[in-house]
């Protein structure tokens, strides 16, 4: 056989493994959905993609996936097939269901936590407690850090929420004209910035008054890449070099920052230093006494805590104060309450948290319709049966808050904001409403974000009146958190004391 021969030989044969190997891959695809089709659920859009197409051109026009999703719950069911590529996943939106396995160690979290280890490439999540798929490792963990979450810890750190809160007051103070435009979205998370970094790991980033602060910016690019990371193409796609190029980097920064700071913390330790009571000497010490230590794991929960300790609780905010803008009645009772228990306090103490009820209340059903972290999701080891409905064994199951908020059987006009929905006398929901997750894999932080989302508002409503800018929308975006659209556009003018309203 000569040259060509040999040639043109190779070339059939590469062509001839390649056409094997794609109908090899037809077949496995085929296998998969007779696997899963007789679970309810909307038809796919494609063979190989599934419905991500379809979830991809929601976003891009802005829209938000999971207000279809309540749609196609409605229509198919509390158990729900859905396709990621070729991937099932099952939605499920059944109480007992999330009570039996949310509830309980022996399901972990899914292989899509895998997938946010790293950045494009970059270790950024890594096995923080968020991400970390081994339940023992993962129970260590959240031994070593309960203690700087606990009641007395939490106590100690309320100096820090009204400071930080005050803050804000103050730069609001300057601009409550009645004429000058407030991006109260960009306010709280800069001033949530501030508290989580001075609280938990004694920075002091003044990101409220320093625009050149490289952190919001790189927590901006994080939270893009988390969403783009959904398309598992996007970091080969023409004209995406350079976006991923400036997530990798702005991981780095954080990760960097990380390293920094916990090496100095270590210092002061050693040196036996005066050390500040915060989240990261706790933890330091947790991990001293249980006499293991992970260095890269320790980066890993210091950029989990930083992105996550937030951005949740500012757009929690943020929605309240949109939600205030058309719903003044609720703003009166809040307004009339908060005079009743702080009058013109200057400081929140940790005493007056739990009698202010119906701010609870207004922060509650908050979560309830804008769930900023609107899911999670599990691994299903074994075959189960779910409503009557057979799930194969080693299925991702997914679970969502935002959805099972917005679904009328389980919440009376789902989309109106109501408060009252969470009065102490009212029927409590049947695990149909879990924000922050429910069970051991709970979020760690969420006592701590509520208290801080109290000091802040009762410190805007004790002071200001606001009124949102014409020609807004109230839409929701997705940004790895549901966060407003538009930013929550407001104007404020000072509120007037009781004693001048007398």
């Amino acid at each position: 056989m000569d040259a060509w021969g040999i040639v043109s030989w190779l070339l059939l044969s590469v062509v001839g493994a390649a056409v094997l190997a794609f109908l090899l891959f037809c077949c496995y695809v085929h296998y998969i959905h007779r696997k899963y089709d007789h679970i309810p659920g909307p038809p796919r859009d494609s063979f190989f993609f599934g419905h991500l197409r379809l979830f991809m051109e929601i976003m891009k026009r802005n829209e938000l996936i999971y207000d279809l999703l309540v749609e196609w719950v409605e229509k198919y069911g509390p158990v729900m097939r859905l396709y990621f590529l070729y991937t099932p996943v099952i939605m499920i939106t059944s109480p007992e269901a999330i009570k039996e396995i949310l509830m309980s160690p022996k399901y972990t979290k899914d292989k899509f936590y895998n997938r946010i280890f790293s950045m494009f490439g970059v270790r950024f999540f890594g096995n923080g407690l968020v991400t970390d798929r081994n339940y023992d490792h993962w129970h260590k963990q959240r031994r070593i850090m309960d203690p700087a979450f606990s009641r007395t810890y939490l106590m100690n750190i309320m100096g820090s929420f009204n400071e930080k809160a005050e803050e804000l007051m103050e730069v609001l103070a300057e601009k409550a004209d009645g004429r000058r435009e407030v991006r109260m979205h960009e306010m709280m998370s800069r001033t949530t910035l501030d508290v989580i970094a001075k609280v938990a790991f004694g920075m002091e980033l003044n990101a409220l008054h320093d625009d050149s602060t490289p952190f919001p910016q790189a927590i901006s690019m994080i939270m893009k890449g988390t969403i783009e990371m959904r398309n598992p193409f996007v970091q080969y796609m023409p004209g995406k070099q350079a976006f991923v190029k400036q997530v990798q980097e702005s991981a780095r920064f954080l990760r960097r920052t990380g390293e920094e700071c916990i090496a100095r913390r270590q210092r002061a330790i050693k040196n036996e230093e005066e050390l500040p009571l915060d989240v990261l000497t706790q933890i330091l010490k947790g991990a001293e006494l249980e006499g293991d230590y992970d260095a890269e794991n320790m980066v890993d929960n210091f950029t989990t805590f930083f992105i996550a300790g937030h951005e949740t609780t500012a757009n929690q905010l943020s929605f309240l104060v949109l939600e205030l803008t058309r719903h003044p009645d609720v703003l009166k009772k809040l307004q009339a309450e908060i005079d009743e228990v702080i009058g013109s306090k200057r400081d929140v103490d940790h005493s007056d948290l739990a009698k202010l009820q119906y701010l609870n209340q207004a922060l509650k059903e908050i979560l309830r319709m804008y769930a900023p972290a609107p899911g999670t999701s599990r691994w299903l080891e074994n075959e189960t049966v779910i409503e009557g409905v057979r799930i194969p064994a080693h299925t991702a199951a997914m679970f969502n808050s935002y959805v099972m908020g917005r679904m009328e059987q389980y919440f009376k006009d789902p989309n109106t904001f109501d408060p009252d929905r969470f009065h102490p006398d009212a029927p409590k929901p049947y695990f149909s409403y879990f924000p922050f997750s429910l069970g051991p894999r709970s979020c760690i932080g969420q006592v701590f974000s509520q208290m801080e989302a109290k000091v802040v508002m009762v410190k805007l409503l004790q002071r200001f009146e606001f009124r949102l800018v014409p020609g807004q929308s109230f839409k929701i975006v997705d940004t790895g958190t549901l966060r407003p659209l538009d930013g929550v556009l407001c104007t404020l003018t000072p509120r007037k004391t009781r004693k001048e309203m007398e």
